[in-house]
């Protein structure tokens, strides 16, 4: 099996589609492991998920799917206390990818 971690950049609707397939990976064990990382405006995004986009996300975070948002965004942003509040660990970004890559995750970006 595959392990590939989800790096979600978009901050619009292409974010809900991404959790809505982390989701249903994870829930159907599609892959041996996926992780996703949150980059630029879909951490903005999180903040304000609702309805079907909230659940999938609750769910990963919950089963250990999502690694991390990028701190240097979300210091620059102003947003780094509210993602701490929501449960999401703040990371380089540049890093958790690197990491990811060279422990034989594909990437797949949305």
């Amino acid at each position: 099996m595959v392990k590939v971690v989800f790096l979600i950049m978009s901050g619009d609707q292409k974010m809900d589609l991404a959790l809505r397939m982390a989701a249903a990976s994870v829930a159907n064990r599609r892959f041996e492991d996926l992780k996703i990382i949150f980059f630029g405006p879909s951490q903005e995004r999180l903040l304000n998920l609702e309805g079907q986009a909230r659940e999938d996300f609750d769910y990963l975070l919950k089963n250990g799917a999502v690694d991390s948002a990028c701190i240097n965004y979300a210091k620059g942003r102003g947003i780094d206390s509210s993602l701490l509040k929501i449960k999401v660990d703040l990371k380089p970004a540049g890093e958790r990818v690197s990491y990811y890559i060279n422990n034989g995750y594909q990437v797949l970006t949305f």
